[in-house]
C-alpha cells in the first residue's frame, strides 16, 4: 500500500500522581457507625490535632478537600442515625474529620492512558494561521481497572505538528445533578430492553404518570418494595429499573477548572466499573448550531449499557442511555451531521460486523442495515469503526480497526457513499496502522485503537492508544489515502 504514515513524536503516559477524592466506606453500616462514635468520643483537640494536618496536608492535592469532606460526611449521615448516632451539635470540625475518615484518594490513569478522541475546541482563539485549538479525549484507567474520561488542550499547527498544554495540578469532579424527566413509554422500553419484564415493571409504573421525575420514580419503588410478598427475584429486577433511571443524570464542572483537570468518573451503577472508549463527535444541525456528542459504554462489571453524552462547553454535561435493541453493544460512532434528514450512527451490535442506523431522535435506534464484514485476514476475527465518519468531498472517511491472527488489532479505512452512506465504496485491503516494535507492549499487547480522528490542512491526524497502556498520534495524507480507498492509479 502506498499511503505514507507519519508516526508524531507526542505521546501521552499514565501518570499515577493524578487523584481524586472518592467516597471510602470500608464496610457495611454497623462498621461505618464506629468509626463515627469513636470520632464523636474524642476531646475538640484531639480532633483539632487530627483534621488539621490532614487539611494542609491534602489541601495541596485537591480543589477545596474541606467541601469534599463536608460531602461525604453528608453521605453518611442519615445511615448513621439509623445506627442510633447521635449527630445532633457536632462541630464543623468534627463533621470534617468523620468525612475524612469515609474518603480516599484515587489514582485515576495510573495504569493505563489510552483509546483517545480528538475534536475541534469550541473556543479556538486566536490561533494563527494554519493553527486549529483541539481538544482530545482520553480512557484513563486506575486502580481495580476502573476508567474514566478526561482531556487534553492543544495546537495543530500550519505542518501538522501538535503541542500540548500541561495538565493542571489539580484534577475536580463536578458536582452531579440527577434531574431528568422521563417519558414513560421510552422508559418502558428501555427498561424491556435489559430484561425487566411487564410482572414487574407494571407494579412500578402504573404508580406514575406518562411522563415522570427521578424523584417520583424512586418514591414508587420504594412504595412497591413495600409488599412483603414480592419473592427475592423480583425484588432484584426492581432494583434495575432503578439501574435505568440512575443512568441519566447532568453534571457541571467549575468554571476556574481547566479542561485537563476534569474528569468524568462512573457515578451512576451502571458505569460504576468503568466509562470506556468515548468517541467524541462535533455535530452540526440544520441551523449550524454546534453540539459535542459521544458515545460511550457503561459497565458495572456484569452488563454494558450504551450510553450518550452531551455538552456545548465541556463545562456542562447531559448523560442519557442510547435505547435500540441493534444498539446494545459497544463500538457505536454518531455521524457529524443528520443525513437525508436523519441522524445515522456506525455501530457492531453482533460483536463482527459493522452496521448503520438511522433514526429520527438521537438516543432511540431501531433502523438498523448490514454496512460491511471482515474482509481481508487482518480483520477475519471482528471489525468496527474507530471514531464518527469524517465528511470529505468523496465520501464519508471511516478509520476502521480490524482483528487478525494473534488477536492483533489494526487501523484501517473505509468510504462510504456521500448521499447514501449504506454503501460503501472503499475498503483498504491492508491495514494502515500496525503497532510496531516500540508500540506492541503493554497491558494488552499488539493492539493500536482510535476513538476519533480530524482532518487538518489536507491531512488526518490519528490519536490512537498504544496496547492498552498510553497514546500517541500519526498523520496520514488526506488525497492519499481518498486515491487509494478509490482505487486511483499513480
Amino acid at each position: 500500500m502506498s499511503v505514507r504514515v507519519n508516526r508524531k513524536p507526542v505521546f501521552f503516559y499514565p501518570d499515577p500522581k493524578r487523584v481524586i477524592a472518592r467516597p471510602f466506606i470500608p464496610g457495611g453500616p454497623d462498621r461505618v457507625a464506629d468509626i463515627a462514635r469513636k470520632v464523636i468520643a474524642e476531646d475538640d483537640q484531639s480532633v483539632r490535632d487530627t483534621i488539621y494536618p490532614v487539611l494542609r496536608d491534602f489541601s495541596k492535592r485537591h480543589r477545596n478537600i474541606s467541601k469534599t469532606f463536608e460531602g461525604h460526611f453528608a453521605s453518611v449521615h442519615d445511615q448513621l442515625v439509623a445506627q442510633g448516632v447521635d449527630t445532633k451539635g457536632l462541630s464543623h470540625e468534627r463533621k470534617l474529620l468523620i468525612g475524612a475518615y469515609f474518603t480516599s484518594e484515587y489514582s485515576i490513569e495510573s495504569a493505563a492512558f489510552f483509546n483517545p478522541s480528538i475534536v475541534s475546541d469550541p473556543y479556538q482563539g486566536n490561533p494563527q494561521d494554519g493553527e486549529e485549538r483541539v481538544i482530545v479525549s482520553f480512557r484513563a484507567t486506575g486502580e481495580g481497572h476502573v476508567s474514566s474520561i478526561v482531556f487534553r488542550s492543544g495546537v495543530i499547527d500550519e505542518n501538522n505538528d501538535l503541542s500540548f498544554e500541561p495538565a493542571g495540578a489539580l484534577v475536580d469532579v463536578p458536582e452531579v445533578v440527577k434531574r431528568h424527566v422521563y417519558d414513560k413509554q421510552t422508559f418502558i422500553q428501555k427498561c424491556r430492553e435489559t430484561k425487566v419484564y411487564a410482572d414487574v415493571l407494571d407494579q412500578v409504573m402504573d404508580k406514575l404518570g406518562n411522563s415522570f421525575i427521578y424523584g417520583e420514580l424512586q418514591a414508587a419503588i420504594a412504595d412497591t418494595l413495600q409488599d412483603k410478598t414480592l419473592s427475592d427475584t423480583k425484588r432484584e429486577k426492581i432494583k434495575t429499573i432503578n439501574w435505568v433511571a440512575s443512568s441519566h443524570y447532568e453534571m457541571t464542572f467549575s468554571l476556574d477548572t481547566a479542561i485537563s483537570e476534569r474528569v468524568i468518573f462512573p457515578i451512576s451503577y451502571a458505569e460504576s466499573n468503568g466509562i470506556e472508549d468515548a468517541r467524541f463527535v462535533r455535530f452540526v444541525d440544520h441551523s449550524g448550531e454546534v453540539t459535542y456528542y459521544a458515545t460511550y459504554t457503561a459497565y458495572n462489571g456484569y452488563t454494558i449499557l450504551p450510553k450518550l453524552l452531551e455538552t456545548k462547553d465541556f463545562y456542562h454535561f447531559k448523560v442519557i442511555p442510547i435505547h435500540g435493541e441493534k444498539v446494545q453493544n459497544k463500538g457505536m460512532a454518531l455521524f457529524p451531521r443528520k443525513v437525508n434528514g436523519k441522524y445515522a450512527m456506525i455501530s457492531r451490535h453482533d460483536g463482527v460486523n459493522m452496521y448503520i442506523n438511522f433514526s429520527d431522535t438521537i438516543h432511540i435506534w431501531n433502523e438498523t442495515a448490514l454496512l460491511a464484514g471482515p474482509e481481508s485476514p487482518w480483520e477475519y476475527v471482528q471489525i468496527g469503526n474507530c471514531g464518527s465518519p469524517i465528511e470529505t468531498d468523496e465520501g464519508w472517511l471511516l478509520i476502521i480497526h480490524g482483528v487478525g491472527p494473534m488477536r492483533q488489532y489494526a487501523l484501517g479505512a473505509a468510504l462510504l457513499d456521500l448521499e447514501n452512506p449504506t454503501r460503501v465504496i472503499g475498503h483498504l485491503k491492508e491495514p494502515l496502522v500496525t503497532a510496531n516494535e516500540k508500540e506492541r507492549e503493554g497491558y494488552v499487547p499488539n493492539v493500536v485503537y482510535s476513538c476519533g480522528s480530524i482532518v487538518h490542512n489536507d491531512e488526518i491526524i490519528i490519536p490512537y492508544g498504544i496496547s492498552d497502556s498510553a497514546t500517541t498520534f500519526a498523520t496520514v495524507s488526506l488525497s492519499e489515502l481518498l486515491s487509494e480507498l478509490l482505487g486511483r492509479k499513480k
